[in-house]
């Protein structure tokens, strides 16, 4: 079933029958005859048109203005389409109960499925958060294997500055690497992490092994590990890195920043949870006891997009000694639940003070990152983050951070945080000492 679980959902023809088949669900709702048509047209539709539209605006309203789950805006269109598709479902409960006919009714309930997927695959599109139909059903990857069988440590590994002067990869290397899902407790912090996604090179199981430098990665929020295996295209990635460089590529642990989908602990440590003790030392620790790593700060680094991101220069500002080297893709301009006088009253119960002193714009404008380095990367259409990333590499650049700023064409998506990935591989592999 690989076939049929592999097929691209965001380009090819499957969004284009997606739109077909929804446009034509919609036209029969609204047009297909009934049992009295007359009153379905005149009175019908248009209650069931008002109904979407005042259940859409509640739900910006609860969403947007009042719970305020996401730190991101959701894009006006997104709520467009879930109108869209709430008025199918309408429409088509509407006909269920008016019209006798017991085929029109089937034929109904086909239309609104045909538009609710056609929304989803609309709204899909805007976020391009999954890929395919296997991440769609949050299946394994088809390279994906139990951490069990994930071979120990090997003797002598080997080791040097870049390590591709000194490695030569063997006859029977796997040509793709792996992945697998493994718990990293909060020993220190307490935090209840969701289980981390862990890619594995080739040359990783290979023997000899090279000692291979670490990236940890963060999801968005709401989000989870897997978003970056999915939307961002993380094994794909580093599977073309490596076929370029004889099976060298980051191991790359895409730990979990939030503990659910929806929460917002900020990425630090206060009464949300303690984010920061567990990604600064938790994963780290775990890591170096559990993989055959480098262990040396200089081949760390941490990345993330959106929420990620913040969370990525966080810990780069907060923890120098740990991420020397940071990717922030399409983060904010500081750690936020919506607005500053919200998120401190949430997080420090109203104490001003200790957000700023953990706060990546207080601590750049107060200290010298000499040993720092990173990447901002921003859609060139994100208004609501471009202007933020702008000054935040400023501050970086004038805390004398070695930092540059990448636009890619797009929004505040996977469209744009997959290419940002992909475009500094070869920057962060660098920099980590895996190439030269």
């Amino acid at each position: 079933m690989d076939w049929l679980y592999d097929r691209p959902l965001l380009t090819g023809p499957v969004p284009w029958a997606a739109t077909v088949l929804a446009v034509a669900g919609a036209l029969w709702l609204l047009l297909a005859p009934t049992t009295d048509t007359r009153r379905h047209r005149m009175r019908i539709v248009p209650v069931c048109v008002l109904a979407a539209i005042v259940l859409t605006a509640a739900g910006w309203l609860v969403v947007a203005k009042w719970w305020r789950p996401f730190p991101d805006p959701v894009e006006p269109e997104v709520y467009a389409w879930m109108g869209g598709g709430l008025l199918a479902i309408l429409l088509a409960a509407a006909r269920l109960v008016t019209d006798r006919n017991l085929l029109r009714g089937i034929v109904s309930v086909v239309a609104a499925l045909a538009v609710v997927g056609g929304a989803a695959a609309q709204v899909n599109l805007v976020f391009d958060a999954y890929p395919t139909l296997r991440d769609v059903l949050g299946l394994p990857a088809a390279n994906a294997v139990d951490f069990a069988e994930i071979p120990g440590p090997v003797a002598d590994p080997v080791t040097g500055t870049p390590l591709d002067a000194h490695w030569q990869p063997p006859a029977d290397l796997p040509d793709h690497g792996s992945v697998t899902t493994v718990p990293i407790p909060g020993t220190a912090s307490g935090f209840a992490a969701r289980d981390a996604q862990i890619y594995l090179p080739p040359a990783y199981f290979a023997d000899p092994r090279p000692l291979l430098p670490v990236l940890v990665l963060l999801a968005g929020q709401p989000g989870s590990p897997g978003d970056w295996l999915a939307g961002g295209r993380l094994a794909e990635t580093m599977d073309a890195f490596a076929a370029q460089h004889g099976g060298l590529a980051p191991v790359v642990v895409v730990a979990d920043g939030t503990g659910s989908t929806l929460a917002n602990p900020l990425c630090l440590d206060s009464t949300l949870g303690n984010v920061e003790t567990y990604l600064a030392t938790d994963v780290p620790n775990w890591v170096k006891s559990n993989l055959q790593v480098n262990p040396d700060p200089r081949s760390w680094a941490v990345g993330g997009l959106s929420y990620g991101g913040t969370c990525s220069l966080q810990l780069a500002t907060n923890h120098p000694d740990v991420y020397p080297t940071f990717v922030d893709l399409s983060g904010q301009l500081e750690p936020t639940l919506g607005d500053r006088e919200r998120t401190v009253d949430a997080a420090f119960g109203g104490d001003d003070a200790a957000f700023t002193a953990v706060n990546p714009m207080d601590l750049m404008a107060k200290r010298q990152y000499p040993d720092s380095a990173g990447v901002f990367v921003v859609g060139s259409d994100d208004h609501d983050y471009a202007p933020g990333v702008h000054t935040l590499y400023q501050a970086a650049r004038q805390a004398g951070m070695d930092v540059h700023l990448v636009e890619l064409p797009g929004g505040h998506s996977f469209a744009v945080w997959s290419a940002g990935l992909a475009g500094q591989v070869d920057w962060l592999s660098k920099r980590m000492g895996l190439i030269s």
